[in-house]
């Protein structure tokens, strides 16, 4: 590859590379350190999303195998997050290089101002030359609100810094025809075709598998990022990959060059996790649909909340026909409750319901993204 400015690269690796059997293997540590060192060496901004710290705790819990209470994951992530984050670092250190830890949770995506800090700070360590080790905060996190397996977490990582490149490393060699039993496929770019090829197994410590990857690699691809799966045990991977030899299986990136605006809908679309519901009728669908309209309130037939609490204004909703199948997202102007009361009601009567107005649109059209109809759905 020959980016005209520095590549940024993601390197994910998963909890079967790195403590395959519970325990961190420092060897292996030690050397993908080597080949990230080399890499930044060579002029690549690294981000390195690494698994493993469940893995790590699972022992010392005494349990063999990823527990299915949310609990003993949490307390797992508490107990081995430090020994992740110190073998990093210290295989880092000795290379002359700054290991930054970067734990990140749903919200940090979710909220817009969450998301462009933590964009702010971790373009900033990039600056100074320090390697983010980033993982999610599974200490704290649950279901509802966890952002998922580490291959979405390097995605939404991607969508976080505009990513060039980002490496899967798994025990994997790439994605292989006939579900497993057949040849590695060398470049794929259809998500159908690439997911005939699946199996449903996963490591014993590990939350993702091959299907996460695919799904992960195609909406990285579609947010401007090159995508490749390899195996991380295989040495000197990460060079072969960055200089263009044909290891694993490549996701070419789709898009390429986003603008600030561009990027905005790439959020809306793949990062944010929907709040809630709204759905319309025939008409809003087609203003929104054909005309690039915003969605306003006489067009919305009824409102949904993923939470008892509803969802506050500025959260990610999505927008589905009568049918009920979502096809938009958007952020929302009004709070889940207001938007009840003004459900079907002209923009010019809004502040005489409420008392008072955010605008004439539930979601603007500069916050709302068509999400059906993408390639290879």
């Amino acid at each position: 590859m020959d980016p005209e400015g520095p590549l940024t690269c993601i390197v994910k690796i998963g909890s079967a590379v790195l403590a395959p059997e519970g325990g961190l293997r420092l060897d292996t540590v030690d050397r993908l350190a080597g080949e990230i060192a080399d890499l930044h060496a060579g002029g690549v901004r690294v981000i390195l999303v690494s698994s493993g710290a469940v893995a790590c705790g699972l022992p010392i819990l005494g349990i063999d195998r990823l527990p299915d209470r949310i609990s003993d994951r949490q307390a797992a992530a508490a107990l081995g997050q430090p020994i992740v984050i110190s073998a990093w670092e210290s295989a880092l250190r000795r290379r002359g290089l700054h290991a930054a830890q970067a734990l990140l949770t749903a919200d940090d995506i979710d909220f817009r101002e969450r998301f462009v800090n933590a964009q702010r700070k971790l373009m900033t360590l990039l600056d100074v030359g320090a390697i983010p080790i980033i993982n999610e905060n599974d200490s704290v996190s649950y279901e509802g609100v966890s952002l998922g397996d580490n291959d979405r977490l390097g995605t939404l990582v991607s969508c976080l810094l505009g990513a060039d490149l980002m490496i899967l490393l798994s025990v994997a060699d790439g994605l292989r025809e006939d579900r497993g039993r057949g040849g590695v496929i060398p470049v794929v770019e259809n998500l159908k075709d690439a997911a005939r090829h699946v199996g449903s197994s996963k490591s014993m410590v590990g939350r993702g598998g091959m299907g996460a990857k695919l799904e992960s690699a195609f909406t990285a691809s579609d947010l401007g990022t090159t995508v490749v799966i390899a195996r991380g045990t295989e040495p000197g991977v990460l060079s072969r990959i960055v200089d263009g030899e044909d290891v694993g299986t490549r996701f070419p990136a789709v898009l390429g060059g986003l603008s600030d605006q561009s990027r905005r809908k790439q959020w809306i679309a793949h990062a944010i996790r929907p709040r809630g519901r709204l759905i319309v009728d025939d008409g809003a669908r087609s203003a929104l649909a054909d005309r690039g309209a915003s969605l306003l309130p006489g067009g919305v037939l009824g409102v949904e909340a993923e939470q008892s609490e509803g969802f506050p204004v500025g959260a990610g909703v999505e927008v589905c026909g009568k049918d009920g199948l979502p096809f938009a997202r958007g952020l929302v102007n009004y709070r889940y409750d207001e938007i009840g009361r003004i459900t079907g009601v002209r923009s010019d009567v809004i502040e005489a319901v409420l008392g008072y107005t955010r605008g004439d649109a539930v979601i603007h059209r500069d916050d709302l993204v068509l999400t059906s109809g993408r390639p290879g759905e």
